[in-house]
């Protein structure tokens, strides 16, 4: 009988191969290099180093007038780093790369896995090798051991191993649980990723330093805030709509000056409902809507009420900016642009305005010198102050600090000195043209910040996950293995002259194998001896 071959013919020796597209090898190669741990892990390793210049460099989303002062103490540096986006080192384009490669790495590593820990997950255990002696752990079971295949496999069910029994082998495996773990931790990894991006998108926040009273009230729009940041998908008239009003704060110290208690209250005014009291701490935000309003710092502002010698008043209530001092020192600057305007003609000298510039002390010491305070709380509150006059510079379009005079204007004698004064609540100091300074009191302020983060709740559950994930690819253990029952000659498996041999196979390096292979013999065994001794009750 003739048999007809239907398959192709194989090509003659020498014959040209097909030729293969050079870009779709290229492409394919590519992302193998890409999608493989290596690179991931490469690639998490320069995502770690590209954050550092994020920690050591000032950012202009985080603290824009450290930006400008790293740009006037380093003229030469500052504008090479720029250019390379050291400033805004987390929405630069190298780092979005990063982030952008790192998250298709992971989801290229993740989803093959995946794919093959399903698959392997619903296949059976293998079928035991032909010589179990020559598995790593070795054992035989004689008499009265239990000779019964099911026996065996129910004893290994009670211990939480996956079992197949073909005939007279039972397959068992167990430790899935690292690949679990290994894929759990990818996943939670890539849900990070996902949560920063999300924050990062449609995210936001604002720092604004809010000082008590009706007339320093704040509304959240981004004019009103000292710094602000929305994500690319924000807009302005995204903010959610709400005023503060900063009514008391109360703040408790030990006797070492050390703070024990903070405390803000707040009246919160939101469109569509009467206006509430609310309270909240440095560990207590309050929440608004979508947003959270945190509390980081607080001082105090002097209420400095000046007399020009036309004898108009105005009054300053700038709050003054700690200096790092545990005793809660403060300097600032009390500005009066608008001063000695002449009531007949509306008109001004440009160099009549007047500043104020010094420390204020909550707890003054009784003698001078009146440099540092002594205590955080207000007992013996001053302010030691430094006079101006002249042109203050405010004219003249370039951006500065609302809590500093302008040492430009000082150096080319465009503003003069004309005196120094220590203060205290309720005093006056009579200047050389007859204007008078008063010193009223202070209003506390605190220093807060509004925030939006979408995906911090995903970042938080990932985390969690992340960590469960870990621990289970650390401390699981892969492991197989098989019983074998050998009946005697001419006799059947369930016979008690019958021999079970056992074998193991850890997966993994598990140094705790060998022990948990020896009690699991031994259950074997005595789940054997049990049920012989019921069988020879029965009879």
């Amino acid at each position: 009988m003739t048999t007809v071959d239907d398959r192709p013919a194989a090509p003659p020796a020498g014959a040209p191969r097909r030729p293969v597209n050079p870009v779709l090898a290229l492409l394919r190669n590519s992302w193998r290099q890409l999608t493989s741990m290596r690179t991931a892990l490469i690639l998490l390793f320069l995502l770690a180093i590209a954050a550092i210049p994020g920690s050591v460099l000032p950012q202009r989303g985080v603290n824009p007038e450290k930006v400008n002062q790293y740009f006037v103490d380093h003229p030469d540096l500052a504008p090479r780093l720029d250019q390379i986006g050291m400033f805004e080192v987390f929405g630069s384009v190298w780092f979005s790369a990063i982030y952008l490669l790192l998250f298709t790495s992971l989801v290229g590593c993740i989803l093959p896995r995946g794919r093959d820990h399903v698959r392997a997950l619903r296949m059976r255990p293998p079928a035991a090798p032909k010589r179990l002696e020559r598995l790593p752990q070795h054992a035989v079971l004689e008499a009265p051991a239990a000779a019964d295949p099911e026996a065996i496999a129910a004893v290994l069910r009670r211990r939480r191993w996956r079992v197949t029994v073909r005939g007279n082998e039972v397959s068992a495996e167990k430790g899935y649980l690292k690949e679990t773990g290994n894929l759990l931790f990818h996943v939670s990894l890539v849900a990070v990723l996902l949560g920063v991006a999300l924050g990062s998108w449609y995210g936001w926040h604002g720092n604004r330093i809010l000082v008590s009273g009706a007339d320093n009230a704040f509304c959240n729009t981004r004019q009103q805030y000292a710094e602000a940041t929305l994500g690319p998908r924000v807009d302005s008239a995204d903010l959610p709509p709400f005023c503060l009003t900063l009514e008391r704060f109360e703040a408790d110290y030990l006797a070492s000056g050390q703070a024990s208690r903070f405390w803000a209250t707040v009246t919160v005014d939101e469109p569509g409902g009467a206006a509430r009291t609310a309270g909240f701490s440095v560990n207590s935000p309050l929440r608004l809507g979508s947003a959270n309003v945190y509390l980081l710092g607080n001082g105090y502002a002097p209420v400095l009420k000046y007399t020009d010698r036309y004898g108009k008043s105005q009054t300053s209530d700038e709050p003054f900016l700690r200096t790092g001092d545990p005793n809660a020192t403060e300097d600032g600057v009390a500005i009066f642009p608008d001063a000695n305007v002449d009531p007949g003609t509306g008109t001004r000298a440009p160099d009549q305005q007047v500043a104020f510039e010094g420390l204020y002390l909550p707890t003054g010491p009784e003698n001078g010198p009146y440099l540092a305070s002594q205590y955080p709380d207000e007992r013996n509150p001053m302010v030691n102050l430094t006079a101006y006059r002249g042109n203050l510079g405010l004219d003249a379009g370039i951006p500065g600090s609302v809590y500093k005079l302008d040492q430009r204007q000082v150096a080319n004698g465009k503003l003069k000195q004309i005196g120094n004064k220590v203060l205290r609540p309720g005093e006056k100091w009579k200047l050389d043209d007859g204007s008078t300074l008063e010193f009223v009191g202070t209003r506390p302020y605190i220093t807060i910040a509004v925030r939006h983060a979408p995906g911090q709740t995903m970042m938080l559950v990932a985390c969690v996950t992340l960590l469960l994930g870990l621990m289970g690819s650390l401390f699981g253990r892969r492991r197989r293995v098989w019983f074998r029952v050998t009946p005697p000659e001419g006799g059947s498996p369930t016979s008690g002259s019958s021999l079970v041999e056992a074998g193991g196979l850890p997966r993994t390096e598990h140094p705790g194998f060998a022990p948990e292979f020896a009690q699991l013999v031994a259950a074997v065994s005595d789940d054997g001896r049990d049920d012989r001794r019921a069988r020879e009750g029965d009879e």
